[in-house]
Order: structure tokens, then C-alpha cells, then sequence
């Protein structure tokens, strides 16, 4: 970079200086009184005629004296290039003294403007002029990061540029650690109680959602699982490492999740099926196996903006690689898109608890409502989730 700023800056002087000098040069000339000139004699003037003095004969040419005939046919014949010969013009009037000035003036000004842009140029060059890309991290799939260089045309579409990359030097690309939350220390299974007061609100919510089951849709409350149990819960707690709140497992407590019966798919929410405590954890292991490393810096927000992250419960799926999460931590209820992200706003609405999703469940069905796009509705004596 240095060494052709340099070059290019050397080049430019000498030519400001090559161009004052020509324009000194012509105000110079300018100024000189224009010389006289003598006509000369035209070129197409006869010359006189050779003369012979008595008694002397005329030069006879070497190869012969030349016939009329010869001369017609060696004589110039006219031609479409010709063209009449220049008369001498009459001399110029030299300036006066005020178009000189001007002319000087002029000329001094266009070397002025020259040298100045040539001290821009080398200005620019020396310290403005950089070439920057931008280096950003964009995911390819699952749990994969590939690090790339996002030209300034891209900087603004579907890469989001994180690094920069100046004058060719490359930074270095950092890899992912692995989710901590996927690898958890085993612990000794405890059962831990539930509060009173959560198993009753739960119970109140999961009574109404079988009493509109039972009455226009059959088919699907005859999918709901049977009562889990506290000791199944405590031990994929321990496995886990995660803490399942209170109001999921008050409700795994009262239906184990659910199942297919009679070609009806199992109940669940928002186009999902209730996942047993056995599919819970299955999930749960298959997912860490897939992507079982943290894209971000390990934060809360990187942690609900990835593909998976090791503390999430998928509570539901929907059979095509999606899952109904509930997060361990803000325990509020959550989807994931095997093509993208998570996203907490499913049918676009907050959910803020698993008795929350509950209770808007419960009340969708008994008023015809919907949970955002979200809507559940009998058809042929089950549930369907229609979007709207």
C-alpha cells in the first residue's frame, strides 16, 4: 500500500510540473514579437532559361534528347489528391499587451488547478483510501457456524455482518464452545414436592379442557396419557440437569403426555402433541446430539435465539421436526423450526407459563377464540389446530 501511494504520488508531480512547464513555456512564446518573413520565390516559378554562348552547342542529354511523343506520355497528369498550391498568407498581427496578461493569467491558473488536484489525489491516496470488507458468521445448518467475508453490497441482505476485515487483514474465527447445558454432572434423583396451590390451578385448567374434549371432540380425549409419576419426573431431572418448573409437572402428573389411538393423533397444543416424561428426555438427548454447542456468547439472549440450547424442555411435537419448548429457566413457552430458530411468541403472542398455556387453551375452546393464529376446533370428533 505504501509503495504505490508512493509511485502513484511521484507520477502525479512530475506531471503538474510537466504541465506548468509547457504552460510557461507557451506564455513565453506569447509574449516574443513575430518574426518577419520574406517571400520566397514560388516553387512553381520558371527559372530562367539556360543560355549558350556562341559557338558553343547545347548539352545533349545522356540518354537521348526526348521525343513530343515521349513528353506527352511522360508528362504529369491532374489527380483527384491535387490540389491548387498554398498562397503565402500575410503575417499575424502579434497581440496587445492586455490579451497577453490574460493569456498569462489563464495559463498560471490551469497549472494552479493541476498542481492542486494532483495534492489532492496523493492526499486521498496516502490516507483515506482503504479498501474494508465485513466478516460475518452465518449458520448453515444445525448447530454449524461458517465464518465469511460479506462484501459491502451484502452487508445489508441476508448475512449479518459481525467482524470487519481491513487492508487484507483477517481475524481470527471463533469457534463455538460446547453448550454446557447438553452435558450436565449427574445427580442423585429427588423427588421435589409441588406447590399446592400450582397443582390446583393446574388441575382447574386441565378439568375444563376435558369437559370440552369429552363433549365435541372424543376421539382426542381418549388420546390423553394416564398420570405420570413423581419418581419418573425426579429422574429426568437428574439426567438433565434441569429443573422443570412447577406447573409442567404438575400437568405431566396429570396426563404422561398423550398418544395416537384409533389413527386420532394425540392431544397437545398448538399443533403439537403432548410429549410423555420418556419423550420429554428422549427429545431432549436427541436434540443435545444434533447441536450440542452454544452459537453465542453463552448469554440468555444467545441462548433463546439458537437452533437448540441444552436447557430447554420440548414438552410437544408436531411430527416434522419441531417441537413446543418450555425454557428451564424463564419458563415461558417457546417453538423451535428445524430450518431456523427458536422464536418465544408462538402464533405470534407471548405464552408466559405452562398454566398459561393452559388456561388460553381452555378458554379458546369454551368462547371459539383463537391463541393468536392459533385456533383449535372439532372436526369428525377430534382436534385440529387451524391457522388463521
Amino acid at each position: 500500500m505504501r509503495r504505490s501511494t508512493t509511485s502513484r504520488a511521484v507520477w502525479l508531480a512530475l506531471a503538474a510540473a510537466l504541465t506548468a512547464a509547457v504552460a510557461v513555456l507557451a506564455a513565453r512564446r506569447s509574449l516574443r514579437p513575430p518574426p518577419t518573413r520574406r517571400l520566397a520565390r514560388h516553387q512553381d516559378e520558371p527559372a530562367p532559361p539556360a543560355t549558350v554562348g556562341p559557338g558553343q552547342p547545347a548539352a545533349v542529354p545522356i540518354l537521348g534528347t526526348p521525343t513530343a511523343r515521349d513528353l506527352e506520355r511522360l508528362a504529369a497528369k491532374p489527380s483527384l489528391l491535387d490540389r491548387p498550391p498554398a498562397k503565402a498568407r500575410t503575417p499575424r498581427e502579434p497581440l496587445d499587451a492586455a490579451t497577453r496578461r490574460r493569456l498569462t493569467r489563464w495559463g498560471v491558473a490551469a497549472c494552479a488547478l493541476v498542481l492542486l488536484a494532483s495534492c489532492t489525489q496523493v492526499l486521498e491516496s496516502a490516507v483515506f483510501s482503504r479498501t474494508e470488507r465485513e466478516t460475518g458468521e452465518v449458520v448453515s445448518g444445525p448447530g454449524r457456524i461458517v465464518a465469511e467475508v460479506c462484501e459491502p453490497s451484502l452487508v445489508q441482505s441476508q448475512a449479518t455482518c459481525l467482524f470487519r476485515q481491513i487492508d487484507g487483514m483477517s481475524l481470527p474465527v471463533r469457534e463455538p464452545a460446547a453448550d454446557e447445558d447438553c452435558s450436565p454432572r449427574r445427580t442423585t434423583p429427588r423427588v421435589r414436592e409441588i406447590d399446592a396451590k400450582v397443582t390446583r390451578a393446574v388441575n382447574r385448567q386441565w378439568r375444563r379442557i376435558e369437559s370440552w374434549l369429552k363433549k365435541h371432540a372424543p376421539r382426542s380425549h381418549r388420546t390423553l396419557g394416564e398420570p405420570g409419576k413423581a419418581s419418573d419426573l425426579a429422574a429426568a431431572e437428574a439426567e438433565t440437569g434441569l429443573r422443570f418448573p412447577d406447573d409442567l409437572r404438575a400437568s405431566l402428573l396429570r396426563h404422561d403426555g398423550s398418544s395416537t389411538v384409533d389413527d386420532t393423533w394425540g392431544f397437545g397444543f398448538l399443533g403439537h402433541t403432548n410429549a410423555s416424561v420418556a419423550q420429554i428426555l428422549s427429545d431432549w438427548r436427541a436434540l443435545c446430539e444434533v447441536d450440542g454447542e452454544n452459537d453465542g456468547d453463552g448469554d440468555d439472549a444467545a441462548a433463546r435465539a439458537e437452533w437448540w440450547d441444552g436447557r430447554m424442555l420440548p414438552a410437544g411435537a408436531n411430527g416434522m421436526g419441531d417441537h413446543l419448548v418450555v425454557d428451564s429457566v424463564q419458563r415461558d413457552i417457546g417453538t423451535t423450526d428445524h430450518e431456523g430458530g427458536m422464536s418465544f411468541e408462538p402464533g405470534g403472542v407471548r405464552i408466559r407459563s405452562f398454566h398459561a398455556l393452559l388456561k388460553a387453551t381452555a378458554d379458546a375452546m369454551e368462547n371459539g377464540t383463537s391463541i393468536g393464529y392459533w385456533k383449535p376446533t372439532a372436526v369428525a370428533r377430534q382436534v385440529e389446530w387451524d391457522v388463521l
